[in-house]
């Protein structure tokens, strides 16, 4: 039979009780705030009197497999068959409300994911006219919010959105 020696000669390292105490506070913040980077999650355990760099603040993340929550770049990519349409505002002046509408879908981590925000801003007050919250980006909850805005406040004269497919894409 076989009988390692390696343990009569050095010791397992492990981490020592301050870094463990460490990875419990990023553990437990992580837990509140999953979108936090290692820059963020420095800045919190400073604010919380500890002495941490970002390089064992980042060392310690990986360890534990602590990856931060957030989309994948291109979030608003459209798609390839998709129309593309003309931007009709340059050069234009909004001198009276209901000429123009704006809306853009942006996205807000939860401890679980994301769930996205739509509003629907007039150009001339800069009041936000109607908005949605959703847990998917489709093109439903877009039409929602401006079914509403369209009921409460009349149709635009122009209505810009970008190129995102949950405003070109058939509903």
């Amino acid at each position: 039979f076989y009988i390692s020696l390696r343990g009569l000669y050095c010791s397992a390292k492990g981490e020592f009780g301050l870094n463990l105490a460490l990875m419990r506070r990023i553990d437990e913040q992580y837990l509140k705030c999953p979108w936090y980077g290692s820059r963020q999650m420095t800045r919190y355990l400073k604010r919380q009197r500890c002495c941490v760099g970002r390089k064992r603040s980042r060392r310690l993340r990986r360890l534990m497999a602590i990856v931060a929550i957030y989309p994948g770049p291109q979030t608003s990519r459209r798609h390839p068959k998709h129309p593309v349409f003309p931007c009709l505002l340059r050069n234009v002046s909004v001198p009276h409300a209901n000429q123009v509408w704006c809306t853009d879908v942006t996205y807000l981590p939860m401890s679980h994911g994301f769930i996205y925000l739509l509003a629907i801003v007039g150009w001339h007050t800069r009041h936000v006219l109607s908005w949605r919250l959703w847990t998917t980006q489709d093109t439903s909850f877009c039409l929602e919010a401006r079914e509403e805005a369209v009921e409460k406040h009349g149709a635009p004269g122009l209505f810009n959105t970008d190129q995102g497919s949950q405003f070109t894409s058939s509903p």
